[in-house]
Parts: structure tokens; sequence; C-alpha cells
């Protein structure tokens, strides 16, 4: 078979399958992402106060966030912690100590349309409102992509602070977070360390093998109301790629876990999924650790991969404790 593994074969035919462009090379797919997210930039214009901070991402939006400063005067090195749908940075705290007592600055914000970014600041209705709102105005992108934007635009800011060592910054995100981590390392190389927990997935797999729907839970009211505006009784997986195209365009194509994921090398990458997370479905993880694999060839010491046994759609203690000590052996 030419050298031609059953798995190089196999993501082949997924990239096939959902139209990913597989002759792009890695400094193109980096630039058509960063294109489609690319807005007007403004002064960063920051304020803080004690152990919050805020600074403008854009025009129309601020980015409210926290962080855990560790003991010692300094440069620190930075560890971004990013939360799940319906979460907020406060409820990173416990994973900020943890960082903070190994000698990190931790750092969270809250994504567009969660925290201190909604009028409740809890839950996720608006959040879902926005998506809604994207999928019949084409404006913003508030699944993912705008995130993604929002953590960038943090690291010009942290490169601006004296305490911080602009050098040695990571990333770690949980689901919808840890998407948001895995797009943001790949795009940008100022993250030297990344850890995408729950988020590493393929969704033109999961597409193609009826496998979308606990994914797509996390945003059912948005897509609900859209098939209902389109006159479709119930979302299938051809109305949900036409959902994904006008509100993630090309989540399931040139932006997809398998053709993201292996940008990230050779920066140190740990990628933490459940054996049985219905909204990672392993094969379609495995996609994606296939391709990273190949891109890590030459420093496979820098790609770890954990995977709890047994796991569902969480991150438990010893996992967590793992990730940490990547950053504390890579940063």
């Amino acid at each position: 078979m030419n050298g031609t593994g059953i798995g190089q074969i196999a993501l082949l035919a997924v990239v096939m399958a959902a139209g990913m462009r597989a002759e792009m090379t890695g400094s193109e797919r980096r630039a058509a992402f960063l294109k489609m997210i690319d807005r007007p930039r403004v002064a960063l214009a920051p304020e803080v106060s004690g152990d919050r901070f805020s600074y403008a991402a854009d025009a129309a939006q601020r980015v409210p966030g926290i962080w855990v400063r560790p003991e010692g005067a300094g440069k620190h090195p930075v560890v971004i912690v990013l939360h799940g749908t319906g979460g907020t940075k406060e409820g990173q705290l416990p994973v900020l100590k943890q960082l903070a007592a190994k000698g990190f600055l931790a750092v969270a914000i809250d994504g567009r349309y969660h925290g201190e970014r909604t009028a409740k600041k809890t839950g996720s209705d608006e959040y879902q409102a926005a998506m809604l709102r994207t999928y019949e105005t084409g404006k913003e992108h508030p699944f993912l992509y705008d995130t993604v934007w929002d953590v960038m635009r943090l690291m010009d800011y942290l490169e601006t602070r004296p305490e911080v060592d602009a050098g040695r910054i990571g990333l770690i995100g949980f689901s919808k977070g840890g998407m948001e981590a895995y797009l943001a390392a790949a795009v940008d190389a100022r993250v030297k360390v990344a850890v995408p927990c729950i988020g590493v997935q393929s969704f033109a797999w999961a597409l193609e093998h009826d496998s979308w729907q606990s994914r797509a839970g996390t945003f059912q009211a948005a897509l609900d109301t859209a098939a209902k505006q389109g006159g479709v009784a119930q979302a299938d997986a051809k109305f949900l790629k036409h959902f994904y195209d006008k509100v993630a365009p090309g989540v399931y194509g040139d932006f997809d876990g398998p053709a993201m994921v292996p940008l990230i090398a050779p920066r140190a990458l740990m990628t933490i999924n459940g054996e049985i997370d219905a909204r990672t479905p392993g094969p379609g993880l495995e996609l994606c650790l296939a391709a990273a694999r190949k891109a890590y060839a030459g420093s496979a010491e820098k790609f770890q991969v954990v995977i709890e046994k047994n796991t569902g759609h969480a991150v438990k203690p010893e996992a967590l404790a793992q990730a940490v000590e990547w950053f504390v052996k890579w940063l």
C-alpha cells in the first residue's frame, strides 16, 4: 500500500467527504481562518481593579477577565483558562489557583455571551440568541470563532503587562473552551503549550455517522428555532450542515479538528478526552489524533494523549493534574 496506513486512508476519506482542502498548506489554512475572524483593531483600553480586568476586543465588545497571581516578583509564565458552554470565568477559579500554586499567572475570561457579557450574568440564553442571530444575519461568530479572537486580543494585552513573560503563554480550555483552545493555538504561535480538554473532535465524522446530536445539544434552542424558520420539522444532519455553514463556516471542513489540531505542532500539546464522551465521538477523535501524530513525528515527546477510561464529558482531577504538570514541564 506504498506505506499508506489505514488511519491515513480513513483520514483522507473524511477530508474528501467534508470538502476539506487537503492541498492547503498550514500557513494557508491559518491565513484563511484569521481572515474569516478578522475585524478592525481598536485600542485595548485596559481597565484593572485588583484581580479583575477588562480590555476591548473590538469596537463593540469588552472582555472581562480575572487572574490569580503566583507568589514572587518578576516575570511569570501565563496560562489562560477557557470555560465551557454556560460557564463563567469565576467557575475556573479552582483551576486558576492550582496553576498559580505552580508559579503561573493564571487568567480566565468570559466567552462571548457568557458571564458578565450577558444581562443575566449566567446561563446561556443570550448565547443561543446570538447564534440564531448569526444564522439569520451572518453577523458575528459567537460559536467558537469570536472567542478565539478574544483570546488573541488577550495575548495582545498580556504582552503589555510587566509581570508577564510573553514568551511563555499556555492555554487550556474545557468543552467549548477546549475547541476554542485548539483553534486559537493552531493559528497563533504565541501559544507555546496547549491543553484542549473534552473538545478535540471531528465535526465531519460526527455528521457523516449520525453522531452529532450531543454536540448540537449545546445549542439546541438556536438550532431548533432555525429549523422551524426553514420549515424543517426536526433538525437532521443535512440541516445542521446548513446551520454550521452560516454560524461557523468551515467547522466541519477546512477548520475541522483533523485539519487544525496538527497546526499546533511542534509546540507542546496535550489532549484530554473521555473514552465514552458522546460530544467527542471516539472515531472522530482518532482522526484528529492520527493527523496530529503525523505532524509530531519529529517531536513526539511534545504530544501526549490522555483518554479517561469509562468517562463521559468530564475532566477528572487526575487528568487535570496531568495537564498542570504538562504546563510545568513545557512552560
